[in-house]
């Protein structure tokens, strides 16, 4: 099966949406969203962009291709964000970061 036909029915169903939900929502068609989840037919560029924009991801990630294929359009904008940011402020954010990671590591750690 086709990835994008697994990730699109995944993420409709994480967010709770049925097709016709997703095709109100993103403006194509029930019918098509249903022939991609098949793997039946593959989406446009538009009509990906379209229903990666009413899932909250971005093309990257709705295809699973790319160097953002794992970030969702909210880590993605904090990244954007981020990289705008003076160096003397990202290095504050990155030992705050560092130090929620290695604390979260280390409970894993201890839970396993």
């Amino acid at each position: 099966m086709n990835k994008i036909a697994i990730i699109i029915t995944n993420l409709r169903k994480e967010k709770g949406l049925s097709q016709t939900d997703l095709a109100s929502k993103s403006g194509v068609s029930r019918e098509m969203i249903s022939k991609y989840e098949r793997d039946i037919a593959i989406p446009s560029v538009d009509a990906a962009k379209k229903i990666a924009d009413s899932l909250d991801v971005s093309l990257d990630y709705l295809v699973g291709e790319g160097v953002n294929a794992t970030f969702d359009k909210n880590t993605l904008k904090r990244i954007q964000e981020i990289q705008n940011m003076a160096p003397e402020v990202k290095v504050h954010l990155f030992s705050v970061i560092d130090s929620v990671i290695r604390d979260y590591k280390t409970q894993q750690a201890y839970a396993g």
